[in-house]
């Protein structure tokens, strides 16, 4: 870890590791803490009002806010009744050292725990210690004891720490006040009166349920758990699949299992372990779905902790949505607490959650995480939600004009931009990643907003973003699949031009969009589907980039869903409360000829036959395919094309909708991903030559053509035959002649009914002319 150092600083950050025993050899400091009575009180600010200022600054530094003391040497409480003359205070003593600046964080030293939180422009710094039972929910009203640090003698450059012997390993709640300049125009946004979260908390405590409003309001305090131990056991293995291998299954960890039909216990429900629960009935274990369907890579929408109940703080026209996707990470390191099973809390989440990775890893699956490092849940200078960066050091933590009242930029569209490439900035963000890797396994990340990462402190884009070539070299990471979202909400769209390294991949947002077009059978689109069906070698083949560098995509998780694709022309966000304002209105959908749900069973037919067909050409195409949670039973969320707020039907699995659809759709999607999986014309390392693929097409230049059949060819002959057929009228196609001693057989026609439509093993008897029924496609293969 790098610090920053004040100039006038003699140290240097490569001497910290040194200096860790100079500090820690410093004489104690023998602290008195006074108590005062237990108060039903609404803010911390009305507790520390009852005390004179030189109560309020204690003895040696401590500033008490509650009756409960920590250590052993906690004297009797004494318990005062409201109204009382006179209070009754009692001393102890606490014992505590300068500290050390390295790690950040929390961490267990020789001479107790040391607590250590950078802030370049703080005046003041206090740490604030609550020791609780975590049963007990209301921390207003548990013991709070305060410890302001001397910048004479607990701060390294811009380092401030703290070193407090005798504290529980576990079951301590932390914060911090932070005091600072309070100009306004130079970025500053420091407020004494707030606790606030450290940046490098493993674990937090909050609420304890998911969507819980009789406590929207809760404080969030970060925690540790130094007992908390984990066994992977011996037999324990990474999958370690290679990228071009991958098959991406983008999901919800809640909205996996939380519906009542994943026939789970109540308490299990929408947890980390509601997606390997083992002691239902075994119908119910819900990793054997994916193993089912094939995919063998999880990108789990984000598992940082977040506030669910951000939108429910204020009155507003959203104030009645649940944000169920965690786009508003509060801190980078701990897991989602309230993704743990039956309230569980902080400790339990982080242990849950390696089991769930570690049953995902047995079941030979990756687990990719969708990480937010663009913007936090702070919002805007107009209505901010301070619960950490913004109040501890505003000005390095967030991008700010200084050209306009250190207004905070905004080009993620969420009210603030991370300052990645500040150095300590990137730091964090490097540690971040690190710590997910070597404490909770993880294979993979994928960036939200990635173009962000690519910008300087001041906002402009960089061509060599330190962050980015960072990542890209980082030794711990360097087993890690890494996912660029290439575009921002400030206009900055790197598709294809995202700074890479030969490392990064790529959401290929072009590809998603070309194939929407030619499959809904717009005109002109043919030449663009073939290039995306061939890896896009116009935006990847670069340098060492490599067809799997771009991920394929045609739904992801904001959108519509595959389902709705097909069956809505326009959006329908009315229950967002934004007025349908919100949500993309470029969704390159097609209805198929009824806006939403109808009894027309031709157009529920076509419908059926569309998804099929965006299915083909997505596990037909040369690079990494990726497919939404739900899509495989057609999942709906009626034309709402941006369901963040919706902790309902509208993103939850519906495990009874996928039984019914078990020997249709799904079978369907689960077929191809198998077949894809297993033919290796379908997963090249390299770009396909000129050899290795045949276009049965002379007429390019037709604007008006909606057909494309082609061949992959395979050295042993083993070719396969793809074409799609975009037209409204069938296409009577020529199939060329099989290798030598082969036979075509029909392994996929959309226009039949299942089971017919997916022949396993393939059905013989193909001629030489084949009728491709409108709208639909089918995939030959050459077989002895």
């Amino acid at each position: 870890m790098k610090t920053m150092l004040r100039s006038d600083s003699t140290l240097s950050s490569n001497r910290l590791p040194a200096l860790v025993p100079e500090l820690c050899a410093h004489r104690p400091i023998f602290m008195r803490c006074r108590s005062n009575p237990i108060e039903r009180a609404s803010s911390v600010k009305s507790l520390r009002q009852r005390f004179s200022r030189e109560d309020r600054q204690g003895i040696g530094g401590i500033h008490p806010t509650s009756s409960f003391v920590p250590g052993a040497r906690a004297a009797e409480q004494s318990l005062v009744t409201e109204g009382e003359t006179s209070q009754k205070l009692e001393e102890t003593m606490l014992k505590v050292f300068p500290g050390q600046a390295y790690p950040l964080g929390v961490s267990v030293v020789e001479s107790g725990t040391n607590f250590a939180i950078f802030s370049q422009n703080a005046t003041a710094v206090t740490l604030c210690l609550v020791l609780q039972e975590r049963e007990i929910q209301n921390v207003v009203d548990q013991g709070m004891v305060e410890l302001s640090l001397d910048p004479q003698v607990n701060k390294t450059g811009d380092i401030w720490h703290i070193c407090v012997e005798d504290l529980p390993r576990s079951n301590v709640l932390y914060g911090y006040r932070v005091n600072g300049p309070q100009d306004w125009h130079q970025g500053h946004r420091f407020d004494y009166e707030n606790i606030l979260l450290d940046p490098y908390a493993k674990l937090i405590e909050g609420r304890r349920v998911f969507g819980d409003a009789s406590n929207k309001m809760s404080k969030f305090f970060g925690t540790y758990d130094f007992d908390c131990s984990f066994d992977w056991g011996q037999s324990y293995k990474i999958p370690n699949i290679h990228e071009k291998d991958l098959v991406i299954y983008e999901m919800n960890v809640r909205a996996f299992t939380a519906d009542e039909s994943s026939e789970l216990d109540p308490n299990i429900r929408g947890s980390y372990l509601g997606v390997v629960d083992k002691n239902m009935d075994p119908n119910a274990i819900k990793i054997p779905h994916l193993v089912e369907l094939g995919v063998n890579a999880v990108e789990l929408l984000p598992v940082f902790e977040f506030d669910e109940m951000e939108l429910q703080r204020r009155p507003n026209p959203r104030d009645h949505m649940i944000n169920t996707w965690g786009y508003s990470t509060i801190n980078f390191f701990a897991p989602m607490s309230r993704y743990a099973s039956n309230g569980g809390g902080s400790s339990n989440a982080s242990r849950e959650f390696k089991v769930m990775v570690k049953a995902l890893h047995d079941a030979g699956i990756e687990v990719i995480l969708d990480v937010v490092y663009n913007h936090t849940n702070e919002a805007d200078d107009e209505n901010p939600y301070t619960t950490s960066f913004r109040g501890i050091d505003n000005k390095v933590y967030y991008m700010v004009d200084l050209d306009n009242k250190a207004q905070l930029l905004n080009f993620s569209g969420c009210g603030n931009t991370l300052n990645c490439n500040h150095p300590v900035v990137m730091e964090l963000i490097l540690d971040s990643l690190r710590h997910w890797v070597t404490e909770y396994h993880v294979d993979g990340f994928r960036f939200d907003l990635a173009s962000v990462l690519c910008r300087g402190t001041d906002g402009c884009p960089l061509n060599a973003p330190p962050l980015i070539k960072a990542i890209a070299k980082d030794n711990i990471l360097s087993r890690c699949k890494i996912i660029a979202e290439p575009w921002d909400c400030g206009g900055l769209y790197l598709v294809g031009k995202f700074p890479n390294w030969d490392r990064w991949a790529e959401w290929n947002g072009i590809y998603r969009d070309d194939v929407r077009r030619f499959i809904k059978g717009e005109n002109g689109m043919k030449g663009s589907f073939a290039t995306r069906i061939a890896g896009s070698a116009d935006l990847y083949q670069v340098n060492k980039r490599k067809p799997y560098h771009g991920i394929n995509f045609i739904i992801a998780h904001d959108g519509f869903t595959l389902y709705d694709l097909v069956s809505y022309n326009y959006k329908h966000n009315d229950a967002n409360g934004e007025g349908g304002n919100d949500g993309c209105n470029d969704n390159f959908s097609w209805n198929c000829g009824f806006e939403g749900e109808t009894d027309d069973t031709f157009i529920k037919d076509l419908r059926l036959r569309q998804m099929k067909n965006f299915h083909v050409a997505l596990m037909a195409s040369q690079g990494t395919p990726m497919m939404l949670m739900g899509d495989e039973y057609g999942h709906t969320r009626y034309g709402n094309n941006n369901s963040y707020g919706h902790d309902n039907a509208l993103n939850h699995l519906q495990w009874g909708q996928l039984k019914d659809k078990k020997e249709n759709l799904f079978r369907f999607f689960s077929e191809m991903i198998k077949f894809r999986r297993s033919r290796h014309l379908f997963t090249r390392e390299n770009f396909i030559s000129k050899n290795e693929v045949t276009w049965h097409e002379d007429n390019w230049e037709n604007h008006e053509s909606k057909f494309l059949a082609f061949t992959f060819h395979e050295v042993n002959g083993s070719d396969i035959y793809v074409a799609f057929n975009a037209h409204d009228f069938g296409i009577e196609a020529a199939i060329p002649s099989p290798p030598q001693r082969k036979q075509w057989f029909r392994v996929v026609d959309t226009n039949l009914e299942s089971p017919n439509d997916f022949v396993v093993e393939g059905a013989p008897g193909v001629g030489k002319i084949y009728n491709i029924a409108p709208y639909s496609s089918i995939v030959l293969e050459a077989k002895p």
